[in-house]
């Protein structure tokens, strides 16, 4: 079994920096960031756990959400990875996203 509590903490942390933001940053890009993260995840997970159906996309709850919808595929995603590898790229995405996103 994979250690996956790195990408816990990372989507964790990523999801309480998004609350801690002010609306202003949220508005001016962190919440579409955290989304689109969210979305890839989401995407990730569906694949490694049906690979012949089509993924569904996560949907825009809006700018308030996303620190729930990056919380919720992250830990999905976690729940199925199954190499170390596999873990190491999520947290890069995570790391990467929270960098762009700015909080």
């Amino acid at each position: 079994m994979v250690d996956t509590t790195r990408l816990s903490r990372a989507v964790d942390h990523f999801a309480d920096r998004l609350r801690a933001a002010p609306q202003s940053r949220l508005q001016r890009g962190a919440a579409a960031e955290a989304l689109g993260l969210a979305r890839e995840l989401a995407r990730w997970a569906q694949k490694v756990e049906s690979p012949e159906a089509e993924p569904r996309e996560m949907p825009d709850a809006g700018m308030f959400a996303a620190a729930d919808q990056i919380t919720v595929a992250g830990h999905d995603l976690a729940v199925v990875l199954r190499e170390e590898s596999e873990v190491s790229e999520a947290v890069r995405m995570v790391e990467e996203a929270q960098r762009r996103a700015g909080v």
